[in-house]
């Protein structure tokens, strides 16, 4: 069950990234100009995370879904503070965490954690799982002598489906899934309230994913846990989540209970990533939606609405090239950003 209270709440977040491209070509330039441009490069940003506002309520699971690209696991990153934010305001459980220094956050770090996407990359292969597992129990004190470490990395590693002599073997020794479940049990090793899944599946075995995802629903029910679910596969983020938050070129287009999302989606954007989802059902199916062109570049997004070079809705309004649309609510109580939306 989720409450209206939000556990996290971000207004306003923009990440962006520093880069050096080359100059572009241009006409009537001096001599002199030419020149320095060759062996220089100027200063141009990545907006991987532009202007986001979402408020996560406690208990709940939001999904965050888009393509590759689209600022997702950056976004997610940020949240935590593990990349600070270019702008904005990020508050977690009523404190305003946004520009804390590094040794103030490390005791909300205790009731903040994540799930990396890779776990051959998320562990180090020179420690024993009990060790990986017992780190940030170590870090924030958690024990009171060595026996009561132990016997916490146990019943960690239990909880998450693996036998407790799983602490004396290296992570080479294990399955992708195995890996993951070692992921899970050090997130859960200091009893957070939010975590961050980023794409926890998408490395895995098909085969595999659905134990995750139902090992990640029995410790939310256990724990009363709050998830920030990160994918591209919108069949899992359709089964797990509450309400969905779909991304495109750093920005929220659309935020809606998840039922009413994947019924009704109102942004353009949002109906073409829907109708790209495999149907069993033949009541279920509906017409593709086929986006023309690429996602533009994020150092330079189009004016207005960033999505409409890619468009699907013929005759749009002037505004829609020249007016970048802000997240408005719906009767229904959808959330989107789009000039045409009803």
């Amino acid at each position: 069950m989720t409450t209206a209270q939000p556990l996290l709440s971000i207004q306003n977040v923009k990440k962006h990234f520093a880069q050096k491209v080359p100059w572009p070509k241009q006409e009537g330039v001096s001599p002199g100009a030419k020149l320095y441009r060759a062996f220089t490069r100027m200063n141009a940003h990545v907006r991987a995370v532009d202007d986001v506002t979402l408020d996560i309520r406690e208990g709940e699971t939001l999904g965050l879904v888009g393509e590759s690209g689209c600022g997702k696991s950056t976004l997610g990153r940020t949240i935590l503070r593990l990349l600070d934010p270019t702008s904005g305001h990020i508050e977690f459980d009523g404190k305003d965490i946004t520009t804390r220094k590094q040794s103030e956050l490390r005791p909300i770090r205790q009731r903040m954690q994540i799930i990396f996407q890779d776990p051959y990359a998320s562990l180090n292969p020179r420690m024993t799982v009990g060790r990986i597992v017992a780190e940030p129990i170590d870090i924030h004190g958690l024990a009171q002598s060595p026996a009561e470490r132990t016997r916490r990395v146990a019943e960690l590693l239990e909880r998450v489906g693996l036998r407790p002599d799983a602490a004396q073997r290296y992570p080479h020794e294990f399955s992708g899934g195995q890996r993951q479940r070692v992921g899970i049990a050090r997130a859960l090793a200091v009893a957070p309230k939010f975590i961050v899944c980023d794409e926890p599946i998408s490395a895995l075995d098909v085969s595999i994913q659905a134990q995750i995802v139902n090992l990640l629903q029995d410790l939310q029910a256990e724990e009363k846990l709050t998830y920030l679910f990160i994918s591209h596969d919108l069949n899992v983020v359709r089964h797990i989540c509450d309400r969905v938050a779909v991304m495109y070129l750093g920005r929220v287009v659309e935020l809606a209970d998840a039922v009413e999302l994947y019924s009704q989606p109102k942004h353009p954007y949002a109906r073409a990533l829907l109708s790209a989802v495999p149907k069993v059902s033949a009541a279920e199916r509906n017409e593709r939606v086929l986006l023309q062109g690429d996602v533009p570049n994020p150092m330079n997004p189009p004016a207005g609405c960033a999505f409409h070079p890619r468009c699907p809705v013929k005759d749009k309004p002037d505004r829609c090239f020249t007016e970048r649309p802000e997240l408005r609510e719906l009767q229904s109580g959808t959330r989107v950003a789009c000039h045409v939306a009803e």
